[in-house]
């Protein structure tokens, strides 16, 4: 024994552990770093086996490995898992056999053993990271101390629209909208600089330049001596929260709309029917021809000014109409009838796709038809100010849910993008002087909305629009 004891003694410095073994797997000898994984003194050195300290439930086929390495006289590395007082350690290890000459018979092997638990540790820890980063629904990126981004999941490809070859290398602002001030950006770089966390919200641009808003969560990333190596950013989506936020102006600014046409109703109305009466008074006393005529011109524009304000009234106040349960394609059929008696629509060819899955529902029918008949008139007079190509509108009903949609489609002119945000405002229209009050969508967007339904528009400009109507289904 003193034979390896002096041999060993020359490896004492070694951070790695050391053994000599028996092909039983007894252990013979042992420097100083393999002493402390055993967690024994010199004495009890011979009182070891190493079969005894591998774990078989983490090795059952590196067991098998290493027993053939011993059988055959073999050198090799693996891995195994040894457990020792209740305490279970990762070791790499090497084993070769060991003999003192050619001549000898092996029958003893050296062993060099690397505790790396904390390594696997962390190999485990990153792995579980990686995974939960790579699968989360929230754009993710990693970015270098300069900004430099080095890592993006999924889910922020996906939403920027940029390929991982796109992004990786590259700084922020290549999908970056231009709409935040230097001095908004400063702050940010100012914050985490100084080793705190920045939150704000930001709108990006994704690679087909349409916007996306997040909330940006930046945190630095510290290396073990508290060294900022680089920043850690997650996005939050909040294109719904926007969503939400415009419809929310939008119906209280259609609710302002509102009370502000039932004053101007009252108070427009009364003088407009004192005007009406004078009118009519000197048409009837009066035979000049050239003075009728013109009082007849004041009298369309008084008509047509009347209009507008039973408009406004209408929708400024809440129906006295009776809700009755009502075939939504029946009234379709109906409206579809009455706008093909106009001029306006007789080269036009209406396609209706209806379901038979559609079920009665409490409606005023006469205002949804008004709805509807205002959405023909619109499709009929965009149409017409289209030169070629087929003259079509395709009128489709159906169920999504619990919720009956329809469909209005046709091939006109379309609608300009800047125009979206504007079209059930009141008073706006596309059509030249004279052909709308603009009034006609506002008003059919305040029916559908007393029946809490909604009204979508999807448009493009040459190509035509949709309107879609959606109606809730009550139980």
């Amino acid at each position: 024994m003193s034979h390896f004891t002096i041999e060993f003694s020359l490896l004492n410095k070694f951070q790695d552990a050391c053994f000599i073994i028996s092909e039983d797997g007894d252990v013979l000898d042992s420097n100083d770093a393999g002493l402390r994984i055993l967690s024994i003194n010199r004495k009890n050195v011979e009182e070891i086996n190493l079969y005894d300290l591998i774990d078989p439930r983490a090795n059952s086929k590196t067991i098998v490995t290493f027993t053939k390495l011993i059988e055959h006289n073999n050198s090799g590395n693996l891995t195994l898992t040894f457990t020792n007082n209740n305490l279970s350690m990762e070791l790499e290890i090497f084993i070769t056999p060991f003999h003192k000459d050619s001549k000898e018979k092996p029958g003893k092997f050296f062993i060099i053993a690397r505790n790396v638990t904390q390594e696997k540790e962390k190999e485990v820890e990153l792995l579980r990271f990686y995974n939960v980063v790579e699968r989360s629904i929230f754009p993710v990126q990693i970015t270098n101390v300069s900004g430099d981004m080095i890592y993006v999941n999924q889910a922020f490809i996906d939403t920027s629209g940029f390929s991982k070859e796109e992004l990786l290398g590259k700084n922020p602002r290549v999908f970056g909208s231009g709409k935040h001030s230097s001095k908004f950006w400063g702050n940010m770089w100012e914050t985490i600089s100084s080793g705190k966390v920045w939150v704000g919200e930001v709108e990006d641009r994704r690679k087909d330049g349409e916007p996306f808003y997040t909330q940006l969560m930046i945190s630095p990333i510290f290396d073990n001596k508290h060294r900022i190596m680089g920043y850690f950013a997650i996005h939050r989506d909040l294109s719904d929260k926007r969503l939400l936020e415009k419809q929310l102006v939008h119906s209280q600014k259609m609710e302002s709309i509102g009370t502000l046409a039932a004053g101007i109703a009252h108070e427009v109305g009364n003088p407009l029917a004192s005007i009406s009466a004078l009118v009519q008074v000197i048409l009837r006393s009066s035979d000049d021809a050239l003075l009728k005529e013109r009082l007849g011109l004041i009298k369309h524009q008084v008509n047509r000014i009347s209009k507008i304000i039973r408009d406004l009234v209408n929708f400024s106040r809440p129906s006295n109409y009776e809700l009755k349960l009502a075939d939504v394609n029946q009234l379709l059929e109906d409206t579809i009838n009455i706008t093909k008696v106009g001029k306006k629509a007789k080269d036009i060819l209406f396609e209706k796709i209806l379901s038979d899955m559609i079920p009665p529902i409490p409606l005023i029918p006469d205002q949804m038809e008004q709805v509807f008949l205002n959405m023909f008139i619109n499709a009929v007079d965009a149409l017409n100010e289209k030169n070629g190509g087929v003259k079509k509108i395709t009128v489709e009903s159906y169920m999504v849910d619990e919720t009956i949609n329809i469909k209005i489609s046709d091939s006109g002119v379309g609608i300009k993008e800047e125009h979206f945000s504007k079209v059930f405002e009141p008073f706006f229209t596309t059509k030249k002087e004279g052909r709308g009050t603009g009034l006609g969508l506002w008003v059919s967007y305040g029916i559908i909305k007393s029946f809490e339904g909604d009204i979508e528009v999807e448009s493009k400009e040459g190509k035509g629009t949709i309107f879609i109507i959606k109606l809730p289904v009550k139980s």
